[in-house]
């Protein structure tokens, strides 16, 4: 299960969209079910690096702790590059 939180603001339109997308991406990239549940969520961020907005990707496996990772970009603007390199430490499910 996806779950997706959305601010309101531009480009909201698309957010769900890119949301979802990226929800799927970090499904393979951790190698994990639907048991897992994944929150996709662009939140308003005071680093100037990352351009007024960030992505954070919570991972929550049962049994386990919850986990995250951050991109330092707006939702829309994540590559799959950004997801991988965000999501590599997370991708052991031993860890």
């Amino acid at each position: 299960m996806a779950r997706l939180f959305f601010r309101r603001g531009q480009g909201s339109e698309a957010a769900p969209d890119a949301a979802r997308e990226l929800a799927r991406k970090a499904r393979e990239i951790l190698g994990v079910g639907e048991e897992t549940t994944l929150s996709i969520t662009e939140i308003a961020c005071g680093d100037p690096a990352c351009g007024g907005a960030e992505t954070v990707v919570l991972v929550m496996r049962p049994g386990r702790k919850t986990e995250a990772a951050k991109v330092l970009r707006p939702l829309a603007s994540v590559t799959d590059e950004d997801l991988q390199e965000a999501l590599a430490t997370l991708a052991n499910p031993a860890s």
